[in-house]
């Protein structure tokens, strides 16, 4: 890609990834419920996982004018997707609490991510600069899925609750 073009999507790379920072920070410390804090909290985290590698890539890009070869932290350890949603955590979150409207709010920002990085590695050249967009974009896929099978759960636990089943 075009060295401006590069780095301007490298940058939009970075806001992204501190939106999201900063979005699951502020979910963290407002809910009570101590297991939507700590999914939060590790997902912030992961966050600031992309923004370091963006970042290394983006001073790296801009001195040599292509991608360093990628060093990436491995999926499998990627805790986020080692969380179920417990019975407990049912109860303690109502389907149209301020957690579940921070879930779905989250799915949006991750599909969002998955789109974007996925177009960057499609319309990469480089080799390195295709493994970080294809790293990012499957990392995000874990959190979206996490996410997806929550909000799910939730939806099912209301149902349930509301006897919203046809049978």
């Amino acid at each position: 890609m075009e060295n401006n073009k590069t780095l301007d999507i490298l940058k939009t790379a970075i806001l992204l990834e501190k939106r999201g920072k900063e979005f699951y920070s502020k979910v963290a410390s407002q809910t009570n419920i101590e297991s939507v804090k700590k999914i939060f909290e590790l997902m912030s985290a992961e966050e600031d996982i992309h923004i370091e590698e963006l970042s290394k890539q983006y001073l790296f890009y801009d001195k040599n004018k292509s991608f360093t070869k990628n060093s990436y932290i491995s999926l499998n350890n990627n805790n986020v997707a080692n969380f179920v949603l417990s019975e407990e955590m049912k109860h303690q979150i109502s389907a149209a609490s301020y957690e579940a409207a921070a879930i779905s709010a989250a799915i949006d920002m991750e599909n969002k991510a998955i789109e974007a990085y996925t177009k960057f590695a499609n319309e990469s050249t480089d080799d390195n600069e295709k493994e970080l967009f294809l790293w990012l974009a499957n990392w995000e896929k874990d959190h979206h899925h996490l996410l997806h099978e929550l909000d799910k759960q939730l939806q099912e636990q209301i149902w349930y609750d509301n006897n919203f089943w046809p049978f």
